[in-house]
């Protein structure tokens, strides 16, 4: 009997309808075809001057054929476009910016700290306004082991597994036509970088940045308290638990993305919450709650694995907590992620002198994933 389980919303194929889902917030969805998603939304705000997109796709022919029918069937075309705002450096989120910011001459706009795997430089030399208004050292939280190094994805891993690799020809491509594909992913050249609280005016009124760092370094929200519209892109979503990449020996991850949650539970007023995959919501403290009960719940799985593996690799974890059409680069990642903050906050023990490490998670701690 074959196992079908139901689509979550992230999953969902792309449709065609464009609906206006905040005041003067329009919903373009476009298609993907990524592990566990089936489209990105685009957000068209709109303004007297035209409109600013958020997240405009993949690159390539077909999304640029896609976004341009979803912007006839919200009455824009791609000259309308002045503004391209970019949530965070993955390419379903930055791909199609290029293209559009060529073609209509639009202002492209990021987290300062946006990078992409295929930019040349390895390390932000940057700083972060936090809410209180002190200044984030990037640089130094990444010597003092909380912010991962930049590693590409055909990197050897961290924890002694295999590299990352598309299966078939998408494979073949990424293992012998780099320097194509680093053409094709070119990163966007970004004329406003924003930090965190800085004001940006969208759609006729301020929006605030908010730094959330985690699914990646460079995650950017943006909070909009006059309508009280929140655009989470990938930090908060409504059915699946974000990614977070263990992919850095001295990162912890983990803690960044659970402190950027908190981060957005002290937003009040929140009305609309517009997710970059899965549709539009309401509750953004609750689901964010939801997310860090995930990994608290995670954790304490990998304490009980532990207790019955003994010392284990993360490739062993990974096959304990996961079913197996599951297994592979990506789960491993985000099991890594766990082990290195287990380890960073003295609650596991990494057996080192192996090519593959090993860890061993220690009685008697803390349940809870405290944040930074």
């Amino acid at each position: 009997m074959t196992d079908v389980r139901p689509l979550k919303q992230e999953q969902e194929p792309a449709s065609s309808e464009v609906t206006e889902v905040a005041p003067g917030v329009l919903r373009l969805q476009l298609p993907i075809q990524m592990p566990g998603l089936g489209h990105v939304n685009t957000y068209a705000l709109i303004d007297r001057s035209g409109a600013a997109l958020v997240d405009p796709g993949m690159p390539g022919p077909a999304n640029w054929k896609a976004l341009q029918q979803q912007l006839q069937q919200a009455g824009l075309r791609v000259a309308d476009v002045h503004t391209v705002i970019i949530t965070h450096s993955h390419p379903d989120h930055f791909g199609g910016a290029a293209r559009l910011a060529k073609d209509s001459g639009a202002q492209v706009v990021t987290h300062e700290a946006f990078k992409t795997v295929w930019d040349d430089h390895d390390h932000v030399d940057s700083s972060d306004a936090d809410a209180g208004g002190e200044e984030v050292d990037f640089e130094a939280l990444n010597a003092k082991g909380a912010m991962p190094p930049r590693r590409k994805p055909w990197d050897s891993t961290a924890w002694g597994g295999n590299e990352y690799q598309p299966p078939g020809v998408k494979g073949l491509m990424f293992r012998y036509a780099r320097p194509l594909m680093r053409r094709q992913f070119r990163t966007p050249e970004a004329n406003r970088k924003l930090r965190n609280g800085d004001v940006i005016k969208l759609a006729n009124r301020e929006w605030i940045a908010v730094h959330t760092p985690g699914h990646t370094l460079d995650h950017l929200c943006l909070w909009d308290p006059e309508e009280g519209t929140f655009l989470s892109g990938d930090h908060v979503l409504p059915t699946i638990t974000p990614h977070i990449a263990g992919l850095g020996e001295g990162a912890d991850t983990l803690a960044l993305f659970i402190s950027s949650l908190d981060r957005v539970t002290e937003i009040d007023g929140v009305k609309y919450v517009l997710p970059a995959h899965g549709h539009p919501f309401v509750d953004l403290a609750g689901r964010a709650n939801e997310i860090r009960g995930h990994h608290d719940a995670r954790m304490q799985r990998l304490r009980e694995v532990s207790v019955e593996l003994g010392p284990a690799t993360v490739q062993e974890f990974t096959q304990r907590i996961f079913r197996p059409d599951r297994w592979g680069f990506m789960a491993e990642s985000e099991i890594f992620a766990h082990m290195r903050h287990l380890e960073l906050t003295g609650q596991a023990d990494r057996l080192d002198g192996e090519a593959t490490p090993r860890f061993v998670i220690t009685a008697d701690h803390p349940q809870n994933v405290p944040s930074t």
